[in-house]
């Protein structure tokens, strides 16, 4: 997980939660994200919680993890059962990382059979691991498959070799279309993430890398713009003048081209950097995020949601692993969410969705300031103001799409 969490107030040893926040949980979507905070290399331009083997000692080595991801799972459901209300089936369970597929797939599979035992799985459950190209085998992707995995989502980065070096990354970029027939022989579907913005990429090395990934014929694809992360080694680069920053009108062009070409290709935009085949193929543990749903996070350094309550995790596994063992919450600190800090992230996040923002749900200050956003190029006119109707949903236009954070500010107080 990214960035420093907020300080939070105290979380309590035991986890528990307000009623509250437990009132009508069996009636919302529940996910659960899984975070395997191990890299081979820790790429300079990445500030999650990532760690080498190296970096670790006892109690938090890769071989222990999976049990101690057990024992908050565990911890899980007896929280969310503490009401005596029936848990509520994982409809998506998501591995991210770090790099997940370091752990051997029995130890995943292993993880995925305490979510079933737990919670239960949806019919149509989504599960996902990230994983890097060169970090997977056909054995064990078939290993997922079988055990109930149905997503593979590779970090491909870039395509071109320089771009590759200067975030750190050590695939072989040929590796790529390789890991991917192997996922599909597997039956899995398949995500490619990609980066643009690297300092020194191109226009036409960015367009080589859309070309690649669409080569590969994935079900969907990721596009983020390069963020310089405070406490990075790219930020202490950046810092010395050894690398430029990004540029502002530069990732705009890389954008721009991204959407054209992927449209073109057949994808559709679901979320401002999320384009997928087919509705079907989006990701639907992502949407649960941006429709404000329920997830509980397990691992170090990993957030979780739960009907307007909010908390992180310690961020070392070595003092995750601890609090478990000692039957405490590895939680660091949480908040609970006011009704108007509800409403600013429900605008944030819907308005950067595809099916949009309800108008209704703004309040009547903002609602008076939809049409400045259609006049101006921002939001879709036919989805804001109706056939001659009433307003009814934000839907960013693409340059609305490369303004969101402006669109965003004018419709909170």
């Amino acid at each position: 997980m990214a960035g420093t969490p907020p300080d939070g107030g105290p979380a309590p040893r035991n986890g528990g939660l307000p009623p509250a926040a437990l009132e009508g949980a069996p009636a919302r979507a529940f996910g659960v994200y899984v975070h395997v905070p191990f890299c081979t290399v820790r790429c300079g331009y990445c500030d999650f919680t990532t760690y080498t083997a190296a970096e670790l000692g006892g109690g938090a080595d890769q071989a222990a993890y999976a049990a101690t991801a057990v024992r908050e799972l565990d911890l899980a459901a007896g929280v969310l059962g503490r009401a005596g209300r029936p848990l509520r089936p994982a409809a998506t369970v998501f591995f991210g990382g770090g790099t997940p597929t370091l752990l051997p797939a029995a130890d995943l599979s292993r993880v995925l059979g305490a979510v079933r035992d737990r919670f239960g799985l949806a019919p149509d459950v989504e599960v996902t691991t990230e994983a890097n190209p060169d970090s997977v085998t056909p054995e064990s992707l078939r290993a997922l498959a079988a055990a109930g995995f149905t997503r593979v989502s590779f970090g491909m980065q870039s395509a071109v070799p320089h771009v590759l070096a200067t975030l750190d990354r050590t695939h072989d970029p040929t590796r790529v279309p390789q890991a991917v027939a192997w996922a599909r022989a597997a039956g899995l579907a398949v995500s490619l993430d990609l980066i643009y913005g690297t300092p020194g990429e191109t226009l036409p090395d960015w367009r080589s890398s859309l070309d690649a990934a669409l080569a590969c014929e994935p079900d969907h694809i990721s596009a983020y713009a390069l963020v310089v992360e405070d406490g990075t080694r790219m930020a202490a680069k950046v810092r010395r003048r050894e690398l430029p920053p990004p540029d502002d009108d530069a990732l705009a062009d890389a954008y721009e081209l991204a959407d054209e070409v992927l449209g073109a290709a057949g994808y559709s935009w679901y979320e401002v950097s999320n384009w997928a085949r087919t509705p079907a193929d989006a990701c639907r543990h992502n949407l649960g995020y941006w429709r404000g749903d329920d997830w509980w996070g397990i691992g170090p350094g990993a957030h979780s949601h739960v009907g307007g309550v909010r908390w992180w995790n310690v961020r070392h596994p070595r003092a995750y692993a601890g609090r478990l063992a000692d039957g405490d919450s590895p939680a660091q600190a949480r908040e609970v969410l006011a009704p108007a800090e509800r409403y600013a992230e429900r605008v944030l996040l819907n308005v950067r969705l595809a099916e949009g923002l309800p108008v209704a749900a703004l309040d009547p200050a903002a609602r008076r300031r939809v049409a400045a956003l259609v006049a101006g190029g921002l939001a879709e006119p036919a989805a804001a103001l109706g056939a001659g109707g009433p307003p009814r949903r934000i839907v960013l236009t693409r340059r609305g799409r490369l303004l969101a954070d402006h669109v965003v500010r004018s419709l909170l107080p």
